[in-house]
């Protein structure tokens, strides 16, 4: 059986194991390198196809391609699933970068360009570089993860100011108030890095949102 903790088993002597890593870094930059324009869309593998927010994520994705952006997702079910399927539909490009877990992650099949990866950060790499925007629908831990992740790298300068956008005013209203109130009423961030994100509610708003900021 494949080990699971990939990190943790790392040994003395056991470098060839970069070149695993650079290999997923290669095979990612050699089949996106041409994607143009692309939205990176995130949110819970655990949604069913009957939730109102499967239909909202394909929806929000239909939208992005058919104003030709790529839609990029972790390739997996749920609102990835979604997404990639509101790609498809429109006949845009539907990109699904998937990652090898013990549960959960079993790649949908909406996505036209697929890429496997065994790395979480050799796949989040991919996430922000090709993208011209995250929109983040709600989600768990991997959500938040990389939610915190785009947000930081903007924060410190390591990328370019990219769209952030959370869907769901009832959903990331809590999160929004607690850092408000806990990061910034404690100084633990500044005014200025609330504007790093922002909420909005209807796909409409988002693309505009998002075309503010990109020239096709």
């Amino acid at each position: 059986m494949e080990k699971q903790y990939l990190v943790n088993d790392f040994k003395p002597g056991e470098s060839w194991r970069v070149l695993k890593i650079v290999g997923e870094f290669v095979e990612g930059t050699d089949t996106l390198h041409d994607v143009g324009p692309a939205v990176s869309i995130f949110g819970s593998a655990r949604t069913s196809h009957e939730d109102p927010l499967y239909k909202k994520a394909e929806e929000i994705a239909e939208l992005f391609a058919r104003n030709n952006f790529a839609v990029i997702t972790g390739g997996g079910g749920g609102i990835m699933e979604a997404a990639n399927k509101g790609a498809a539909m429109a006949n845009g490009v539907s990109i699904g970068l998937n990652i090898h877990l013990p549960l959960e992650q079993i790649p949908n099949q909406y996505s036209n360009i697929n890429l496997n990866f065994k790395y979480f950060f050799t796949r989040k790499v991919m996430f922000v570089k090709y993208a011209s925007a995250y929109i983040i629908m709600p989600g768990g831990f991997g959500t938040l993860d990389e939610l915190f992740e785009a947000v930081t790298l903007i924060q410190t300068k390591r990328i370019k100011p990219l769209p952030v956008i959370l869907v769901g005013s009832d959903y990331w209203s809590g999160l929004v108030d607690w850092i408000k109130l806990r990061l910034l009423g404690e100084n633990k961030i500044s005014p200025d890095d609330l504007e790093i994100f922002q909420v909005i509610d209807h796909p409409e708003d988002i693309l505009k949102a998002v075309q503010k900021y990109v020239i096709l």
